[in-house]
């Protein structure tokens, strides 16, 4: 397993799930999820997570494969690769073909232990269950680190705090990115989210609230956007160059060379 030679200490992987939030860390969370507790670690783990994708419409399909697609595209054959966020594996899957290793992160533990299956046949891969503002890796360890799918929103953690971390871990000269969804993708991401609620998997949207790219469940499940605006003046506080890319008018792609 390469993570053993990557992994600062499993002990930390252990502190990094049970640590508390120190409340600092929340000041520059957006105000929106400062009070929504974690689905993506209870109630959509696991198969649950997984019907989210099976009853996609089909605009949210491609669009979920677009961004695969542009990530694939900047692997390179002896990449080391870190996804924050991994879930069941669905992304990671198609990454491991052209990389060297492929590691992912989650803190579900449930989650994980399905991925672990999906992956069964992937020999190039690694899953660690930590925390995405605490991960357990050595600085300067990986060539690529992805969070994409609006993962800086789903996570409910300090973005400043998420960008650092990840930034700490890569090479120097080598590549972060994130995603969120273009404004452009708003009518079929609505749709997307009405379909979960429907089947049950979120709560009731809540119709009031629910706008300007920001959804809002009956039940507290809330997720953001993050537009071109936000990512670079998060990017800005940090020793690299950022720019923007639109992919498929459905994701805005934040990429970011270290220093």
């Amino acid at each position: 397993m390469l993570s053993e030679s990557i992994i600062v200490s499993y002990q930390r992987v252990i502190l990094a799930m049970q640590e508390p939030k120190d409340p600092r860390s929340l000041s520059n969370l957006p105000d929106q999820l400062k009070h929504s507790f974690d689905y993506y670690d209870d109630m959509l783990a696991a198969e649950r997570l997984v019907k989210c994708y099976e009853i996609a419409p089909p605009r949210v399909k491609q669009y979920l494969r677009a961004e695969v697609d542009h990530v694939v595209e900047k692997i390179r054959p002896n990449d080391i690769v870190l996804e924050l966020g991994c879930g069941f594996g669905r992304v990671m899957k198609p990454l491991c073909p052209g990389a060297k290793w492929v590691i992912g992160i989650d803190k579900s533990i449930r989650t994980l232990s399905l991925a672990k299956r999906f992956l069964a046949n992937q020999s190039n891969c690694d899953l660690v269950a930590a925390d995405a503002i605490r991960l357990p890796f050595k600085e300067l360890t990986f060539d690529i680190v992805i969070c994409i799918q609006n993962g800086i929103s789903a996570f409910h953690v300090d973005p400043v705090e998420l960008f650092a971390e990840s930034i700490r871990v890569t090479k120097r000269g080598g590549l972060v990115l994130f995603s969120s969804y273009s404004e452009k993708f708003w009518e079929f991401r609505l749709e997307w989210f009405k379909a979960q609620s429907k089947a049950g998997l979120i709560g009731e949207l809540d119709t009031e609230k629910t706008r300007n790219g920001v959804i809002f469940s009956t039940d507290g499940f809330t997720a953001i956007t993050y537009d071109a605006q936000k990512f670079l003046s998060l990017a800005a506080q940090f020793d690299v160059d950022a720019r923007i890319v639109e992919v498929d008018q459905s994701s805005l792609f934040c990429e970011m060379v270290v220093h």
